[in-house]
């Protein structure tokens, strides 16, 4: 129901951010074109990447939450993290496009820029502001569902966001006499979305790779197992990450005079405490052992 309900949390945060990318980047576009601005052309065709890279997030998020089949028993979490690879991909080659474009046009020397409208400086001034309330919408969705895409996505926001900066910076410096600023502008942006773009990347494979948890979360497993009064110890704990899950492997030390069905009882104990006391828990698999007596 947990899955089912994150999942639906976010198709809904992806369609809005759709229908907002649409609206903004075309606006974008049209002040871009009218107010002879390519720093705002470019912001404009950053927005209009963000629709498809949602579109990526929507797919990758509706199959890392289906059920687990014959061939894939541990599920399929880890199809959220390739749609991450692929929004960074997407991401990194949009920004590079946007500083060549720049880059040609600073190459040339400035030649034939006319500084841009005041239509131009208004919509770098509206993207800010609305891609800004959109990254910290995705955000909160992502943190409530434990969604990797979901926080690339709302990263995604934020660098348009940023990117809007520049145009407004580069926009006004060429409307005060400057209009070498205005590719300058886009030469910055291509560095903000580089960036994002690896940031996402890396995060993504990150969670690909079968890494451990951090230490507090370990510290605190721990206190958890021990917490149980018949675990007389832990003999081994170990963790491995599974897209944004993660399972546990446990070795617990008990009375060796315990009666089998009892020591089973403890064990079951100790994976429920487990997996009630942290959401992200995919399973946990307990081993008891015998506590070693001293004379």
């Amino acid at each position: 129901m947990e899955q089912r309900t994150n999942e639906q949390v976010a198709m809904r945060v992806s369609a809005l951010t759709i229908v907002e990318n649409i609206g903004l980047s075309a606006f974008k576009l049209a002040a871009g074109l009218l107010a002879h601005s390519g720093a705002m052309v470019s912001d404009a065709v950053h927005s209009a990447s963000d629709v498809m890279t949602t579109l990526v997030v929507m797919v990758g998020v509706k199959l890392a939450n289906k059920a687990s089949d014959k061939e894939h028993p541990y599920g399929h979490e880890r199809l959220e993290c390739v749609a991450a690879i692929l929004l960074a991909v997407m991401l990194g080659l949009t920004g590079l496009g946007i500083g060549w474009a720049g880059v040609e046009k600073i190459s040339a020397g400035g030649a034939g820029l006319a500084a841009p409208g005041g239509l131009a400086l208004a919509a770098a001034l509206v993207s800010i502001l609305v891609k800004e309330a959109m990254y910290w919408y995705t955000r909160a969705a992502a943190k409530k569902t434990g969604s990797g895409a979901l926080m690339a996505d709302a990263w995604h926001h934020r660098s348009d966001a940023l990117s809007s900066v520049g145009s407004f910076i580069g926009i006004l410096g060429a409307r005060m006499g400057l209009p070498i600023l205005d590719p300058i502008a886009s030469v910055v942006i291509c560095v903000f979305v580089v960036k994002a773009a690896v940031d996402i990347f890396r995060d993504a494979v990150s969670k690909m790779t079968d890494r451990s948890c951090d230490d507090a979360t370990l510290q605190v497993l721990r206190e958890t197992v021990l917490a149980n009064e018949q675990v007389l110890g832990v003999d081994r704990l170990t963790t491995r990450l599974f897209g944004d899950k993660f399972y546990v492997e446990l070795e617990i030390a008990t009375d060796p005079d315990l009666p089998l069905l009892r020591a089973h009882e403890i064990a079951e104990q100790v994976h429920d405490a487990v997996e009630r006391d942290f959401a992200k828990v995919k399973h946990c698999m307990v081993h008891v052992n015998p506590a070693e007596k001293h004379p």
